[in-house]
């Protein structure tokens, strides 16, 4: 016989569990198949098996491999009765058997034994191992033929077994089908275990493994099947070439044809879903993975896809409840199709919303979550599909196409579906579209959560940075302000940079910026802790190196697990200084007015927060109105594999240019500084211009504890404010400033009183006192003795506070200034 004329089948055809060897001059050859677990435990016997070796499957099951099938060794040449060499191929792939059955495999082999079996001496065996990868119990697959049966049924084979390798029959009755039908959802999350029993049946009907599913996933029960393929694509090349070199036709294959025909369509099918799974889910924006899964399928698949997702997943929102019905709003995210431009624009145009009704083969996909196939659109379908929509004759776009209707699901939740359309003159779809459609629905419903799952997280972490950063007004006692806060470009864009100010007494105003180290919610957090304490201490008006001692002591209260840099600073706008003291954090900026000259402040590190026992310095610096104050968090100066010397540089250089309003002069920062490469950090920045308050707009009283210094501070008040030219607060400002120097008399413990009042943006009010106790509004009846003074200040200011200060407290208001 020709050696062309011998050759291996894909899935061949048998019955039960029997997996056999096809040749095309005598037919096939049953195998024996055996599962052997990882404790050298047979755990299947094929009817094969038992044939070929005289062993039940109950006496097999449970022993050990070596022992149920002792090995004597490779035959040696003599004994071959006229077959010399012909194994010497096969013994050389590998191990023998026995070193198979020991678990000392870890790749693919063959070879030849001779196995002594009960009742028939000694059986000549060809055999082949395949390790299995993965979780599971099993360890090595096992195949085994009868080589004497293979000479007496395959005359003139000598020199040609090396090129024979099994192939898998139809229906194979494998024992743990079930098992790792249950077990693929837990491997492959995206799966339902109705796709998994689906997956498993292909797998052992068709002999294409799980692997070739997902390129990134192993599964259990495994074997390397690509050898195996490698090996029958080269056999047919042979073949075709030794028959064409000799002029004899090419080997007749038309009994198998329509086997090879479905294998290469199982093939062809992979091949696509691996292409589709290549070209989606490259972003995690979920309006280009809308459009990489539309386009991933026009035109190979089919020449219309529209695409049609929920509206909570559509608006960003959490994961939708409950099963779809006819009020669910879906909105056309997409459509791509290959008619001519336009056509189907004014029809059904994206970003339409609508409900389906329950007769609509829609409804009957999205609410069973299997994909519905409609072979051709007839005029009557066409006809109820198109009477939702008003105005609209979409019939013509629709008739006599071929319709598949694919679910997009995520965690058994469907998120939205594809309907897919074909040219009525294209093939229609057919069941194995079906399938293919419904895999590839489920991988892009996966890339879809992943998309709509990143984007609602994105949106809760952007939600919780702008709760937690504080909405500074623009204008304080004797300065202006401007923010800025870039989020990170790491996955969550949430971080532990921070910015604040906080109103002082004595017209001050406490600057603060802070950087807690790593990103994510963990660090906001802590932000948030700080955040907040640092408001506290700052309210309390401690010097800023206690307070920065404090904030130190209390990280270390709240755990080790971070640290923080800090930089305070006190403005003083009626003396022109800057109080500092700084945390580990980069330095600020001060661009003098005069000349237009920045300067880096040359200040005392410090340790950063959390650290623990280390001191903090603070230095006074001298400015003048109009200086501007620049400090930021270290994202925006520090780009990896650059000197942090070349950022701080450019900061410099750029705060000093020339602009038109504070937020230019931020936007020329950012620009300047984010337009370099590699920041993966998010930003924090805050200028101040330091205007100052004018010794002519400051005026100050020093009382005494008599309660007639009421009187005396209203009359005061009045008069400096008609000096002022502000008559028209006189009179609420007097009666206001009274009620606080006579609760100021009545609690203070003797060290005088001080009233001050400053003209600034806003007219503010300060009495200071000894006590620190904070007062705090009472309920006052009509014959209250006290409570009223404060519910009049109240009603009648703008604004009023109380903050404890180092010698007792200051209780203030302030009113608004009439329009010139």
């Amino acid at each position: 016989m020709d050696r062309g004329t011998e050759r291996e089948t894909p899935p061949g055809r048998g019955a039960g569990d029997d997996v056999v060897l096809e040749h095309t001059a005598a037919g096939r050859v049953p195998l024996a198949v055996i599962l052997v677990d990882r404790a050298g435990l047979v755990s299947h016997w094929s009817r094969g098996a038992r044939r070929l070796f005289g062993v039940t499957k109950e006496e097999a099951i449970g022993q050990t491999a070596v022992d149920l099938l002792p090995v004597s060794g490779a035959l040696p040449d003599d004994e071959d009765t006229g077959s010399q060499g012909v194994f010497a191929h096969y013994d050389g792939l590998g191990p023998d058997l026995e070193s198979s059955l020991d678990g000392r495999l870890s790749y693919p082999a063959a070879g030849r034994a001779r196995l002594t079996v009960p009742e028939r001496d000694r059986v000549d065996v060809l055999w082949w191992a395949y390790p299995l990868v993965g979780p599971g119990q099993e360890r090595l697959l096992v195949l085994a033929a009868d080589a004497g049966g293979l000479r007496q049924d395959l005359p003139g084979t000598d020199g040609a077994f090396e090129r024979i390798a099994p192939g898998f029959a139809l229906h194979t009755d494998f024992p743990g089908a079930d098992e790792l039908a249950r077990r693929l959802p837990e491997i492959l999350p995206s799966m339902s275990v109705g796709e998994s029993a689906r997956i498993v049946g292909q797998v052992l009907e068709l002999g294409y493994p799980v692997l070739e599913f997902s390129q990134n996933e192993r599964v259990p029960v495994t074997p390397d099947w690509g050898v195996a393929r490698r090996a029958e694509r080269r056999a047919r090349r042979e073949r075709a070439a030794l028959a064409a070199a000799e002029g004899f036709p090419l080997p007749d294959d038309a009994a198998d044809e329509g086997e090879d025909l479905e294998y290469v369509a199982v093939r062809e099918r992979l091949e696509f879903l691996n292409e589709v799974s290549g070209r989606i889910g490259t972003s995690l924006d979920l309006a280009q993975t809308i459009i990489e899964v539309s386009k991933a399928v026009v035109p190979k698949f089919t020449d219309v896809a529209g695409t049609y997702l929920r509206e909570q997943v559509v608006a960003g929102e959490g994961f939708p409840d409950g099963v779809p019905d006819t009020t669910t709003m879906w909105h056309r995210v997409a459509l791509e199709h290959t008619d001519e431009p336009g056509r189907w624009d004014d029809v059904v145009p994206v970003g339409e919303a609508m409900p389906f009704p329950a007769h609509t083969p829609f409804f009957q996909c999205m609410t069973s979550g299997d994909p519905v196939l409609v072979p051709r659109i007839s005029e009557q379908m066409g006809h109820m599909i198109a009477s939702q929509f008003e105005k609209r004759d979409i019939r013509p776009l629709i008739t006599g196409r071929s319709m598949l209707v694919v679910p997009l699901k995520a965690r058994n939740v469907v998120l939205g579906f594809m309907i897919l359309l074909r040219h009525p003159e294209r093939v229609e779809f057919n069941d194995m579209d079906r399938v293919t459609g419904a895999e590839l629905a489920a991988r892009a419903g996966l890339v879809l959560d992943n998309a709509r799952m990143y984007t609602y997280q994105e949106s809760v972490a952007e939600t919780l940075q702008d709760s937690m950063l504080p909405h500074i007004p623009p204008r304080m006692a004797g300065c202006d302000i401007a923010t800025r806060y870039l989020p990170g470009t790491l996955l969550g864009r949430v971080g532990g940079d921070w910015f604040d100010s906080v109103k002082l007494p004595g017209a001050r105003t406490a600057l603060v910026v802070g950087d807690v180290m790593g990103h994510g919610l963990n660090s906001a957090a802590m932000m948030g802790q700080l955040r907040t304490a640092v408001q506290t201490m700052a309210a309390m008006d401690l010097p800023p190196a206690q307070l920065l001692r404090n904030l130190d002591d209390l990280a270390q209260r709240l755990g080790d697990s971070y640290l923080a840099t800090c930089l305070y600073v006190v403005y003083d706008p009626i003396a022109g200084e800057l109080h500092l003291a700084n945390a580990g954090h980069i330095p600020p900026v001060i661009v003098h007015a005069g000349d237009g000259r920045s300067e880096l402040l040359d200040l005392p590190t410090g340790a950063p927060i959390g650290v623990g026992g280390v001191p903090f310095e603070a230095i006074r610096v001298r400015v003048e109105p109009g200086d501007r104050l620049v400090m930021c968090t270290d994202g925006l100066v520090e780009v990896r594999g650059e000197d942090i010397g070349v950022g701080l540089a450019t900061l410099s250089e750029s705060a000093a240019h020339p602009a038109a309003s504070m937020d230019d002069a931020c936007d020329t920062i950012i620009r300047s500084l984010n337009t370099r490469g590699g920041r993966k950090d998010d930003v924090a920045l805050l200028m101040a211009r330091l205007n100052g308050i004018e010794p002519d707009d400051v005026a100050e009283w020093r009382l005494t504890l008599d309660p007639a210094e009421a009187g005396r501070a209203r009359a005061a008040v009045g008069e400096q404010l008609h000096e002022w030219g502000l008559a028209r607060l006189a009179d609420t400002t007097a009666l206001l400033a009274g009620e606080l120097v006579t609760n100021a008399v009545r609690h203070s413990r003797g060290r005088g009183i001080t009233l001050r009042l400053v003209r600034g943006d806003t007219l503010l009010c300060e009495v200071d006192d000894d006590d620190p106790t904070l007062p705090s509004l009472l309920a006052a009846g009509p014959d209250a003795e006290f409570g009223r003074g404060l519910h009049v200040v109240g009603v009648l200011a703008r604004e009023w506070g109380a903050s404890r200060t180092t010698t007792g407290k200051t209780v203030w208001f302030e009113l608004t200034l009439p329009r010139r």
